[in-house]
């Protein structure tokens, strides 16, 4: 009898084949509904929202100018090299976890914990976020039905009171429970209306574009400025280059697409649902690089829309009041079409932090049954869906957009879901390697000269992060390896099963099905 472990090197690894008998655990077994209609719709609701809505026109004007648009073309590039990656992964190993659970297959539980921390950022904090967003698009709602009442209220010195993020965490932490096929169900009527609602933004929008308005296309460099960033609130490439800031000019360019990277964060969430999947062999790189190439289209037909209707001068941020796409619409004198968009605003966050939501969720509950996390966490109800786990994250995402100023982390979620691409990406090259037998079927092209790219693409975008936030992130993830250390390798279903705690798992058993 033997451990999954890999021979050499004391590295905890789970193998493909243990991960995918663990789907068929009674008492943590999550049903199959969805298809590849149901992931393309999961990835667009994610991923077309917060981006499209406020970075556009915030970074024209204080980063990039018109550029903007390309700035959008990089991050995309490299989130297209990162989506080959997980499609292979995901449809090799159709298990609840994604880069986690990935990553467990190929460098080891310690690594794979680490990345189950830093897709925390992404997910957990990213919903907090969103949902600090919604808010304000709530309030502004409210106002074009006659009811002029703020959304959240100062508690004194760091504290706030967010009553809407609160409602918007409480009722989608519901929905989930109720079970993921549902939440598909909604999610797609809101992916409707609010992708009609970016065509019309697109359509509208055009009819305003003047030409001169792309002139200088990368405006020269600047100084930075309390609103636009400076010190240690520049990009890490930019100071290591000698420049005073990232403002305009090539290093803004690089330094927005390390910002807009927010933009397409969670079109990976869809790997998180491979085991809700009826059939994740084709639906999931369907279903992954389908969302991405819909919402790259869009993203950068709405840049180019935006930073040719007005000058990127007219969207810088001022007074601490900073623009956003219904802001465009408001200097060229549509005001009615800036209402229509706040609404579609609304109904685009709200598939965002559905989405990212229900990507923790998943996260936390492969970790828990793998023991790293408290294994209680993995029981499903009823309905197939983990319900210790969805309240668990409902609640800690609710306090955070209720009580903190949650748009502090915005590029804590970008480097932490970075460096998840990352090791995807090394991992792909790995597992090819360690086990060609597996069935893949499908297979990230020209390895390892795609993943290689995605690498040097992802870890480029992160050196054009600020060194505020690299500064946060050594914090966050050695907190991460106390945990670790200190919790989860003791606790550790597989470091259990080394020790002769729980029954051993024989290699025989092992099968590429």
């Amino acid at each position: 009898m033997t451990v999954t472990s890999r021979p050499g090197g004391g590295r905890r690894v789970k193998s493909v084949e243990q991960s995918i008998r663990d789907t068929d655990e009674p008492g943590s077994k999550l049903r199959k509904d969805l298809g590849t209609l149901d992931l393309i719709v999961f990835g667009v609701a994610v991923v077309i929202g917060a981006g499209i809505f406020t970075l556009t026109a915030r970074t024209a004007g204080n980063v990039t100018g018109p550029a903007v648009s390309l700035s959008f073309v990089l991050a995309a590039v490299a989130c297209g090299l990162a989506a080959l990656c997980y499609a292979e992964f995901a449809s090799t190993v159709p298990v609840a976890g994604s880069a986690y659970t990935f990553s467990y297959a190929t460098f080891g539980e310690f690594v794979a914990w680490i990345i189950g921390w830093d897709l925390a950022l992404e997910f957990a904090v990213g919903s907090a976020y969103v949902s600090t967003g919604w808010s304000e698009y709530l309030r502004e709602v409210l106002g074009l039905i006659g009811i002029d009442i703020p959304t959240k209220f100062a508690l004194g010195g760091f504290f706030t009171f967010n009553w809407g993020a609160l409602l918007l965490v409480v009722a989608l932490a519901t929905l989930l429970y109720t079970g993921t096929k549902l939440s598909s169900r909604v999610s797609l009527i809101i992916t409707g209306v609010k992708v009609a609602i970016v065509l019309f933004v697109i359509i509208l929008g055009a009819f305003f574009i003047k030409a001169q308005n792309y002139s200088p296309f990368i405006p020269p460099p600047a100084p930075g400025t309390t609103e636009t960033g400076t010190g240690i609130q520049q990009s890490l490439l930019s100071a290591f280059g000698g420049a005073s800031s990232s403002v305009y000019g090539y290093y803004g360019v690089f330094a927005a697409a390390a910002v807009v990277f927010f933009a397409f964060i969670g079109f990976d969430a869809v790997a998180t649902t491979a085991e809700e999947t009826r059939n994740p062999a084709k639906a999931l790189p369907r279903g992954i690089i389908g969302s991405l190439a819909i919402v790259t289209v869009l993203y950068v037909a709405v840049t180019l829309v935006i930073s040719g209707m007005v000058p990127y001068t007219e969207l810088r941020t001022t007074n601490g009041e900073s623009k956003t796409l219904a802001s465009a619409f408001s200097i060229v004198g549509v005001d009615w079409a800036a209402a229509i968009i706040a609404v579609g605003a609304l109904a685009g966050l709200t598939t965002v932090v559905m989405v990212l939501l229900l990507g923790q969720i998943r996260i936390m509950f492969a970790m828990s049954r793998d023991g790293l996390l408290p294994t209680g966490l993995s029981k499903t109800n009823k309905r197939g869906t983990p319900s210790r786990a969805t309240w668990l994250i409902g609640t800690v995402v609710a306090l955070i957009a209720t009580f903190f100023p949650a748009e502090d982390l915005e590029q804590m979620v970008n480097i932490g879901t970075l460096s998840a691409f990352v090791l995807v990406s090394v991992g792909v090259i790995v597992l090819r390697r360690t086990r060609p037998e597996l069935p893949r079927a499908f297979r990230t092209p020209m390895v390892p000269f795609i993943p290689i790219l995605a690498v040097l693409a992802c870890f480029w975008l992160m050196l054009n992060l600020s060194i505020e936030t690299w500064l946060r992130f050594i914090v966050w993830m050695v907190i991460g390896v106390i945990i670790y250390f200190t919790y989860s390798r003791r606790n550790s279903v597989l470091g259990r099963r080394e020790r002769g705690e729980l029954p051993s798992v024989d290699a025989s058993e092992r099968s590429p099905s």
